[in-house]
């Protein structure tokens, strides 16, 4: 069977930029390896996209800096930078996203009229508050995803929340409202959408049009198991790895000071990997408990290194209390890894079962003394947690391989063109 010809909209869709961006690149990649794609993408991604030379069929750069550039300025102005305030960010995104995807509709509107394409799946953004212009006004089906967000903050860390100068949050429903908003949920032939947080969100979707699927993936030849560290038998050092950015609402400081805490530490290690706002407070903790040569800052690292740390590393600890897709956990199961985590959004979701450790959400009083006891207990049941990494590691293998997840994707193109039910994608569910 010819593959099929896909019109792939991807504003956020670069190999060099972290998050979102890094995403939106890998996927689209990924679907360019089963499919005949035709990508669409930001004029700012296109020194890295052709840097890489990696991106299969076409790509066109779709140029509206004249908005993009002065709203992305006045956020990074009213964010005081790019750590903290996301909401500010995506109420500002709003308006030049439409934009962006109206000129895509004019400059395809010729082929997509002569059935040049047979999809147009938009997969970034992926925020549910951004809209889409383009749905619903093309004859070729339309889908919209991986989809994530709405995941509130928790009651208990309204301090984090200010510290992350997250106070526009209370009113992120409005988006509802908006222009656009609801009609391109309604006209949407398929939105795939990440975890339960997220398909609650979308209010104006008919449930048998939503599929399963979060945003995140793996590349298997950087983060896989070849050549990790053999399970922890004792009595050497057990070496756990917090990775992420430094900022409230990861809440690094209940790894560190369960780790500190905990006499039963002594001898082993806790690697830090990350930079951020709150780096100076966690060195400060560490010195206060005299702990300096037991926790390891280490800095920001590339991928590779970061995959190279959790072959060497025993457990992943990621306390994260916000946490919408959580890439960094299913990394870690890719290679090999126990994650102990807290059960609030993609976290949670991810180490259900026996994947991982996963605690209830509390707050950080209350959460410091249930990580210190799961720290402890990796010390004490080493076997059970090797066996929960290495059935972590086949979850990983089988569902978030980007190869993987682009073939499912292509099934799905398939099952919408022949006018089958999408009921039966419920792999991710």
């Amino acid at each position: 069977m010819p593959k099929r010809r896909i019109l792939v909209v991807a504003q956020d869709c670069n190999p060099d930029w972290p998050s979102l961006p890094v995403v939106g690149y890998k996927y689209a990649r990924a679907l360019g390896e089963v499919s005949d794609v035709t990508l669409a993408t930001h004029v700012r991604n296109r020194e890295a996209i052709e840097r890489a030379g990696e991106m299969n069929g076409r790509v066109h750069y779709i140029d509206n800096e004249w908005l993009a550039r002065p709203m992305y300025d006045l956020s990074v102005w009213l964010r005081r930078g790019t750590e903290v305030a996301w909401t500010v960010h995506h109420i500002l995104s709003y308006l030049p996203s439409l934009v962006f995807e109206r000129q895509i509709l004019r400059l395809f509107q010729g082929g997509l009229r002569r059935g040049e394409f047979d999809i147009v799946h938009r997969i970034t953004p992926m925020s549910p508050t951004q809209p889409s212009y383009i749905a619903g006004k093309t004859r070729q089906p339309f889908i919209m995803g991986p989809l994530n967000g709405n995941l509130d903050w928790p009651a208990q860390f309204s301090a984090e929340q200010t510290r992350e100068r997250e106070g526009l949050r209370a009113f992120r429903d409005l988006h509802r409202y908006l222009p656009y908003t609801g009609t391109s949920q309604r006209r949407s032939d398929c939105v795939l959408a990440g975890f339960r947080h997220t398909i609650d969100d979308l209010r104006a979707v008919d449930p048998s049009r939503i599929i399963p699927m979060p945003e995140i993936g793996i590349d298997r030849d950087v983060f896989h198991s070849g050549g990790r560290r053999p399970p922890f038998e004792g009595p050497g050092p057990y070496r756990f790895l917090y990775v992420g950015r430094l900022v409230p609402y990861k809440v690094p400081e209940v790894a560190v000071r369960a780790f500190v805490t905990s006499e039963a530490m002594t001898g082993n290690v806790l690697h830090i990997v990350g930079s951020g706002p709150e780096l100076d407070r966690l060195k400060s903790i560490v010195a206060e408990a005299g702990a300096e040569g037991r926790v390891v800052f280490e800095g920001s690292k590339s991928q590779a290194e970061v995959a190279a740390f959790m072959r060497a590393c025993d457990a992943l600890v990621f306390p994260s209390i916000r946490e919408l897709g959580a890439g960094v956990v299913i990394e870690a199961m890719a290679c090999g890894m126990v994650c102990i985590v807290t059960d609030y959004g993609a976290p949670g979701a991810l180490v259900n079962g026996d994947r991982g450790v996963s605690l209830p959400l509390k707050d950080v009083e209350g959460l410091v003394p249930s990580y210190r006891a799961a720290l402890e207990g990796c010390l004490r049941h080493p076997a059970l947690h090797a066996d929960r990494a290495a059935q972590a590691a086949a979850y990983a293998r089988s569902l978030f391989d980007w190869r993987r997840k682009a073939e499912y994707t292509a099934e799905i193109y398939e099952a919408l063109l022949a006018g089958r039910a999408l009921s039966g994608f419920t792999a991710y569910g």
